[in-house]
């Protein structure tokens, strides 16, 4: 595409007289189907990470505990990792219980870690009722945290420092080799809680829990496809046919 556009500007130029590129066809790229985890899987990921920050498998000091709470809070809310690890205190309501998503975690080359005050887009910015499992969490995590600043990060590191993205994805890839178990990275979850949430709700749920602006891109990019058909076709053409 930019080839074909930077000659279609020598051609209006006259430096060409055609564009060699108009009739080059576009390379085939096969379609990769969204995989999510089964419910045996995520409770596989959740023991080893509870096998690991037990301290039964590390040596040094002891794991303080996050891991497990972030993807906790992943599976409770789809949001994206760096959503996740820029949670602030303020973001947090108990009394429903919800959390709002209102900005990343972001690391630029050669400069600090640092919270950006707005997600990926603007409907990503959303406010998500959690479910008793990553409110116990989130609740957890707020007695932890030696501080009321509204602004004080509800994952940090032991100086009140944001988390990288990088070191939480080193850390689950770390502790899913110890387990044996392959396959496992933050984004899955994501496309996990979507694939959930279609087949019990509908995609349009699904796409606004993701803070998508389009359905078809929960579709496409999200969903894991089910490949068992409505079985209520067999008793239609038992009658049609039988």
């Amino acid at each position: 595409m930019v080839l074909r556009l930077a000659l279609a500007l020598a051609v209006r130029h006259e430096v060409l007289l055609r564009n060699p590129v108009d009739h080059v066809a576009r390379l085939h790229r096969d379609v990769r189907m969204p995989d999510a985890f089964t419910s045996d899987e995520i409770n596989a990921i959740r023991a080893a990470i509870t096998y690991w920050e037990d301290g039964r498998e590390v040596s040094g000091p002891k794991p303080d505990g996050q891991l497990g709470a972030i993807i906790e809070l992943m599976l409770g809310t789809s949001a994206r990792i760096g959503e996740v690890l820029a949670i602030r205190r303020r973001d947090i309501d108990l009394s429903v219980p919800s959390v709002r998503i209102a900005g990343t975690i972001i690391s630029p080359k050669g400069e600090p870690t640092t919270r950006q005050d707005h997600p990926k887009t603007a409907r990503s910015r959303r406010t998500i009722q959690l479910p008793g499992f990553a409110a116990t969490v989130v609740q957890f995590r707020l007695k932890q945290l030696d501080t009321i600043d509204p602004d004080a990060l509800l994952f940090c590191s032991r100086e009140g420092t944001p988390l990288t993205t990088n070191n939480v994805r080193r850390q689950l890839r770390h502790v899913m080799n110890l387990a044996g178990i392959e396959g496992v990275t933050p984004h899955k979850f994501r496309r996990t809680v979507a694939t959930t949430i279609n087949e019990s709700a509908g995609v349009e749920l699904a796409s606004q829990l993701l803070g998508h602006t389009d359905p078809a891109i929960t579709i496409k990019h999200y969903i894991r496809r089910n490949e068992t058909v409505d079985p209520t076709t067999a008793g239609l053409l038992e009658r049609a046919f039988g």
